[in-house]
């Protein structure tokens, strides 16, 4: 299973859910790497945020894939206005949406609250059951590409190596938009074998890369 990062939404916009230009051609790249990459007739999944959605649907243009995309709300991102309201005082919140620096540590520190209160736990049990129902759908011989988020990637990766909700959130803080992480699945079950590969964006493609 191939899980792809969102490109680049408009962080700072009236829309954040919407991919900015520099994600619609993060999009095309990645889809242009998987179809480099061999892929056996891969199935697409993707969130039901509007910035995941195009994200797949770009790519699979880009990749040559038919389709359709598939669409599991699992897969969202959780809502980081919603925790950073939650557990951040107001007069601090209103910097954080003009500096993307002070967002993110107002983010982490919110996310660490949430992680005290059991819910990066029960995000983290969905993320993994998600995967679970796309291995369990997918034909044999065949590959999978999830077009997903950050957290989500973050809570999924610690949650298959076994390591702490600080794990989660320090690998979402640098999710590369539109990079690659691989979970192959055997009689094992499924396990990590790569996380936020972005190789396809150095060279000509550096100038798309952004993690936030």
């Amino acid at each position: 299973v191939a899980i792809v990062r969102h490109g680049q939404a408009s962080f700072g916009s009236a829309d954040y859910d919407a991919l900015s230009a520099v994600g619609q051609g993060q999009s095309a790249l990645v889809g242009a790497e998987l179809a480099r990459r061999g892929l056996r007739e891969p199935e697409v999944v993707a969130g039901t945020l509007r910035r995941q959605q195009h994200t797949a649907s770009l790519l699979m243009a880009a990749a040559g894939y038919a389709g359709p995309c598939a669409t599991d709300k699992r897969w969202d991102e959780f809502d980081h206005l919603a925790q950073l309201h939650r557990f951040i005082a107001p007069e601090r919140i209103e910097p954080g949406l003009a500096d993307s620096r002070v967002f993110q540590r107002l983010l982490d520190e919110a996310l660490e609250a949430w992680t005290r209160d059991g819910g990066w736990s029960a995000f983290t049990a969905d993320a993994l059951a998600a995967l679970q129902d796309v291995v369990e759908r997918l034909p044999k011989g065949r590959d999978a590409v999830v077009v997903s988020s950050g957290g989500v990637l973050g809570a999924l990766v610690a949650g298959l190596i076994g390591a702490p909700p600080a794990t989660g959130i320090a690998l979402n803080r640098v999710a590369v938009n539109g990079a690659i992480s691989l979970v192959p699945v055997g009689g094992s079950g499924a396990n990590l074998l790569s996380f936020n590969d972005h190789a396809h964006f150095a060279g000509t493609g550096r100038a798309l890369l952004t993690y936030r």
